[in-house]
């Protein structure tokens, strides 16, 4: 009974002498995430920023150092901040020191909403006469339709560019009515001629040529038919990449390729003065559904329509505030919090310009 009770002690006391130090390097590990992301990145000569998208596209992201601590026990994909997105690649538009931005497309979850408007940052950004490359193992085709902008688009040997149309799959529980095939006919027709115009212009590809391949599901055929086509440029491997942007920057092969990712590009200071003025126009984000209360989490709170509204009114009743920006991202939800949130919309009106 003695030996029984001596090592049931033993286990507990190593269990909790394991929890505590498991702990302690946490905490250490999160202080020093915390520490490195105050700190101002320098941007060395020839740097190359690396926009590698692969995770999930959201409106905005949050610095909560719980949501750190989650990240360090966690296998789940990258989560990127469309705002983190489109201020980086003005900074990289604006620094003499970054000579282009490389792009390597891998899996971004978003629509072709946010893809469009980054699409537009790199348009904005190739007025600099800085390079843009794409490179991608596979391309989606969203990610394509956003990797098109670049003066060079890379593929491997054996990947493929997924591209193949638009469709819809909306759920009913007879049959699809004909008014519902109009709109969803409508809008799908729509997105897919933006999405054409779109390639068209930056690959000089006829949009009737962009849809017959689109019809022969070219990503079926081997790689050198994309080249063909002219959906891409190069067939090259990923390990290959550095060394194309090394001659393109103009350093040896032996030399080392400054690169800067997102996480680097956000600590960049930027080169517009503060304005001490007082005049603000406020941003609003307004992502995810529409709910009377908040969730269980800050993560998953969403759209709420009494905070929203409180914090409508604040902005409101701010005199620094000259205008208001509300961006929307959001399937919907309660009809009442949706109500509320229009009231307060209209009560800002009254008082300053809002758009949406």
């Amino acid at each position: 009974m003695k030996d029984f009770l001596k090592f049931t002690l033993a286990t507990v006391t190593g269990i909790i002498l394991s929890s505590i130090v498991l702990f302690i390097v946490s905490m250490v590990t999160l202080f020093g995430i915390m520490s490195a992301s105050d700190t101002e990145t320098i941007v060395k000569k020839n740097s190359v920023m690396m926009l590698d998208l692969n995770g999930t596209l959201v409106e905005r992201t949050q610095e909560n150092p719980l949501d750190i601590l989650s990240q360090l026990f966690s296998d789940d994909s990258n989560i990127y901040g469309l705002d983190d997105i489109l201020s980086s690649i003005k900074k990289a538009k604006e620094n003499e020191n970054i000579k282009g931005i490389y792009l390597q497309a891998s899996s971004l979850g978003t629509s072709y909403a946010s893809l469009q408007e980054i699409r537009n940052a790199l348009l904005d950004f190739k007025e600099s006469g800085k390079f843009i490359i794409a490179y991608g193992d596979s391309y989606t085709q969203g990610l394509y339709y956003l990797s098109s902008v670049a003066d060079k688009v890379l593929l491997n040997p054996k990947g493929m560019i997924e591209w193949r149309g638009i469709a819809a799959a909306p759920v009913f529980y007879t049959e699809m009515s004909p008014a519902n095939r109009e709109q969803v006919t409508a809008y799908i027709n729509s997105i897919w001629r933006q999405v054409t115009e779109g390639v068209s212009n930056s690959r000089y590809i006829p949009v009737d040529s962009l849809n017959a391949y689109a019809d022969r599901m070219l990503m079926f055929y081997p790689a050198e038919e994309s080249v063909k086509c002219g959906l891409a440029d190069t067939l090259i491997y990923r390990n290959d990449v550095r060394n194309y942007l090394k001659e393109l920057v103009e350093i040896g092969k032996d030399d080392q390729l400054p690169m800067l990712g997102l996480s680097d590009m956000v600590n960049v200071r930027k080169n517009v003065p503060k304005d001490k003025s007082g005049n603000i126009v406020a941003v609003y984000y307004a992502s995810g559904e529409i709910t009377d209360y908040a969730g269980s989490s800050a993560s998953d709170e969403g759209i709420v329509g009494s905070k929203v509204s409180s914090d409508l009114r604040k902005l409101k009743d701010n005199d620094d505030v000259k205008a208001v920006v509300l961006r929307v991202n959001s399937p919907g939800g309660s009809a009442f919090a949706s109500e509320q949130i229009w009231h307060a919309v209209k009560e800002l009106k009254t008082k300053k310009p809002v758009i949406v």
